[in-house]
């Protein structure tokens, strides 16, 4: 399917794992979706956040819930799964990646589940009041084919997503970055200097800038359950650390900000990075 952005999107099926599938945008893995069994996550990172996501409140407790970024509505499928009755938005600018998704992979029956077009950060500003500060859950997953846009990293961008969260609730997004880590340092400052609490879920040569890769931030402006994380994390995938604390402060070592005014693009992965079976967007 040919998006209006230009970009090409398509649903594949997975070799590897029957009655699965990948959405893949212009070569970019961007989404794996089990449709048998919403709870199988398969791309790493997405597992880290599933862990992060039971976490939160009781278990099986509804949660309310904000996605920026729908890609196969894989984490949406997931919350109704652990989380019947859950209330869920989800804000996607490509109307084609939905259309496709819900076509050949229908969401489950009676979930509430409310997709909302346009881009991420104008969507966000035109929400129903009553949202704000109601949010048990905001994932920020956002990305043009392999790259996120400049406009959805900066203290701006999330101190507006963050208004929406509820006093415990936690913001999780996904950073692709590769050798050194340093956009992903400056998302994570900026993430921590917004909500005040931060810590970055990755595999440990990712987190050490050795390979391109996801990580995944955590943010609250209450205290993490950081607690159960290592024992959650033992689970899978391997292998997989939590850096929160003084050993975030070190890791960030002073990355700057990122205000609007200085915002860029994600760095590109390298084109072999895709040409094996890997994370996505």
């Amino acid at each position: 399917m040919r998006l209006s952005s230009g970009l090409h999107a398509e649903l594949r099926p997975d070799r590897f794992v029957p009655g699965s599938f990948e959405l893949v945008v212009d070569g970019t893995p961007q989404s794996h979706v089990n449709p048998e069994d919403p709870t199988d996550l398969f791309f790493e990172y997405v597992r880290r956040m599933g862990h992060v996501i039971d976490a939160i409140g009781m278990p099986g407790q509804p949660i309310t819930a904000l996605h920026l970024g729908a890609g196969g509505l894989t984490l949406p499928r997931y919350v109704e799964a652990t989380r019947p009755g859950s209330r869920q938005q989800v804000l996607e600018l490509e109307p084609g990646i939905v259309e496709l998704v819900r076509r050949e992979l229908p969401l489950p029956r009676g979930a509430s589940i409310r997709i909302r077009y346009g881009d991420a950060r104008e969507t966000l500003g035109r929400l129903p009041s009553g949202l704000r500060g109601a949010a048990d859950l905001i994932v920020v997953d956002i990305f043009g084919g392999s790259r996120i846009p400049a406009h959805v990293t900066s203290v701006e961008f999330y101190t507006l997503a963050a208004s929406y969260l509820a006093p415990e609730g936690i913001m999780l997004v996904n950073v692709a970055d590769g050798a050194g880590g340093a956009f992903a340092k400056g998302q994570t400052a900026t993430v921590e200097s917004v909500l005040g609490n931060a810590a970055v879920l990755a595999d440990p040569q990712v987190l050490k800038g050795r390979r391109y890769g996801n990580f995944v931030i955590a943010g609250s402006r209450a205290a993490l359950p950081l607690d159960w994380m290592p024992r959650l994390l033992a689970g899978g995938p391997h292998p997989a650390a939590v850096v929160a604390g003084r050993e975030l402060r070190d890791w960030i070592a002073g990355a700057p900000l990122v205000h609007d005014a200085e915002a860029v693009d994600s760095p590109p992965p390298s084109r072999s990075v895709f040409q094996v079976r890997g994370g996505g967007g």
